[in-house]
């Protein structure tokens, strides 16, 4: 049986930086209404646990839903405790207790601090009180750090990781090899990143076909064995809409699909693409206020389409309003670079976007 798809709530559809309830509602109620179930947030995807609050605790009754949140290691301190953050999130979301509950994206260092300031021991307690049903964690590491993690936490009932088809065999991300680890290991897997923060939708038009690109995409990933939920960052109803219909007749992948795939991957590899999901844990200490994912979307653009204003007005606009400093404004202090999920170079990239975005301002 493939996989079930999952609501993502970080990436919900905003205006002026607000997230849009309205249309979050109807999103929602069409999600619930085609009969699937699970939403993702977390501690530190602004707005998110409110308007999960708002959108679906106040609006369904609690067997209509299942709820997974996170707790981000690098929040906690001396003055903030693990429990602390676990009693905002209830307070932010109106629950009693969450379905599922993440040690929220370990990698390098990271599993040693969530290790140091007792974020396992208190998830533990979380759950042995009722407050808590299902124990995981969300991961952005190799496979021997995920090796070391499920060996030193046998409690942990699932695992989410970034697996898609582009990842799949990347030396830096190395999904299919973190995937195999987890299936060692018996764990439930839930899948974040099936699309590659958007990226999957946007190529291999001429070969899947118009329309399909994200639906292959999704498919690829429902098709793993294990996997018990694809997370999908919906931020428009049509996103829902197209996600719904691939999930409501799920198709297995054929011969054909997987030549198709492996030629969108050389495709893509052979673009120079920056692989950014738009995650934004780059930009939150930059201190030249830099929007990075911002700009790796205008480079990818002209990379993908060759030399044309569109990316150029774009990025413009991103200097004139205020929204971001200019790639060259970089000081490559490296916060950004320690921080994202992807691994990318940051301060490196920044140096290209500048060559290619500054050259014509």
């Amino acid at each position: 049986m493939s996989a079930r798809l999952g609501f993502g709530l970080m990436r919900l559809p905003k205006e002026n930086d607000r997230i849009i309830l309205g249309q979050t509602i109807e999103m929602v109620d069409r999600f619930i209404d085609s009969g699937f179930t699970y939403f993702d947030t977390a501690y530190v995807y602004e707005g998110s646990e409110e308007t999960a609050r708002k959108a679906i605790v106040e609006r369904y009754p609690r067997d209509r839903y299942t709820m997974a949140s996170k707790m981000a290691s690098w929040k906690v301190t001396d003055t903030f405790s693990a429990e602390d953050m676990f009693q905002t999130q209830l307070e932010r979301t109106g629950l009693e207790y969450f379905d599922y509950y993440l040690i929220h994206s370990l990698q390098d260092g990271r599993d040693e601090e969530a290790e140091r300031k007792g974020c396992w021991k208190a998830a533990g307690k979380f759950k042995e009180e009722g407050r808590i049903r299902h124990l995981g964690f969300s991961f952005h590491g190799g496979p021997k750090l995920l090796e070391k993690i499920l060996e030193a936490h046998p409690e942990a009932e699932f695992v989410q990781l970034q697996i898609n088809y582009l990842d799949w065999d990347s030396p830096i991300v190395e999904a299919g090899a973190n995937y195999e680890v987890a299936r060692r290991y018996g764990k439930d897997i839930v899948i974040m990143e099936p699309v590659k923060g958007g990226l999957l939708a946007s190529v291999g038009k001429g070969i899947f076909g118009e329309g399909k690109a994200a639906s292959m995409a999704l498919r690829f990933a429902a098709n793993l064995d294990g996997v018990m939920t694809v997370l999908s960052g919906m931020s428009t109803i049509a996103q829902v809409d197209d996600n719904i219909r691939t999930f409501s007749d799920m198709e297995a992948l054929t011969e054909k699909d997987k030549e198709d795939i492996r030629k969108v991957v050389e495709a893509v590899r052979n673009e120079g693409r920056i692989e950014c999901t738009s995650c934004r844990y780059c930009t939150k200490d930059c201190p030249k206020h830099i929007a990075i994912p911002d700009i790796f979307h205008a480079v990818n653009d002209l990379r993908a389409f060759g030399e044309h204003n569109r990316p150029r007005f774009f990025y413009s606009g991103l200097i004139s309003t205020g929204k971001s400093g200019r790639a060259s404004d970089c000081i490559k202090c490296g916060k950004c670079r320690k921080v994202c999920p992807q691994h990318l170079d940051i301060p490196k990239l920044m140096e290209e976007a500048s060559g290619l975005l500054d050259k014509a301002q």
